[in-house]
């Protein structure tokens, strides 16, 4: 397993978030730090995943492709076979 080095930093939760934060780490048996690491990785994620939903709806609402547009993509299509 590659070593990534880390850094460290403070952070201010109030009472019930660091409570519920360390139940969740004992149930998952992780420590506090590695738990806030995941939940957040997995959170900036989901923030990737909505930026490009959004961009992609952005493009299909621009307005309909213009007719022939993906007529050179047809044969780079492999479609199964009926």
């Amino acid at each position: 397993m590659k070593y990534t080095p880390m850094e460290t930093i403070q952070i201010v939760l109030d009472k019930k978030l660091l409570l519920a934060t360390d139940r969740a780490a004992r149930r998952a048996k992780c420590n506090r730090s590695a738990l806030v690491r995941d939940a957040l990785r997995e959170h900036l994620r989901r923030l990737e995943v909505r930026d490009k939903e959004r961009r992609d709806r952005q493009g299909y609402l621009a307005g309909p492709e213009a007719r022939g547009e993906s007529d050179n993509w047809e044969a780079e299509a492999a479609w199964p076979e009926e």
